[in-house]
């Protein structure tokens, strides 16, 4: 097992990313590389918070754009401020989904 997590170490550095830990090309992102950037972060991925990763994945494959936040929330019937993932991400919650999901950096209200 430590040895696998030693590769996955190897792998993620490798990996290119911006000034902020996004990764330059979406096609590297794997679920393995979301743990261990979290990891670097310290920041734990739950079942909850990889559902909404995956969720913002589907919606930027179906229209090339990070969802905003309010049509993200949407998604899982939360009122318009998103109060919800505020609650399970303290802050910035699309950006923390964006990073983790292997997406471009966000802009605009994240």
């Amino acid at each position: 097992m430590e040895d696998y997590l030693n590769l996955l170490d190897a792998c993620s550095t490798n990996m290119e990313r911006d000034g902020d830990g996004f990764l330059l090309n979406i096609n590297d992102w794997s679920e393995a590389l979301m743990y261990q950037m979290a990891k670097e972060d310290d920041f734990e991925i739950t079942d909850e918070i990889k559902e909404y990763i995956l969720k913002a994945r589907e919606m930027f494959s179906q229209s090339g754009t990070v969802p905003a936040m309010r049509d993200f929330a949407k998604e899982f019937g939360m009122d318009r401020k998103a109060t919800k993932l505020y609650e399970v991400f303290k802050s910035g919650p699309m950006k923390k989904i964006a990073k983790y999901g292997g997406l471009p950096k966000p802009t605009g209200c994240v």
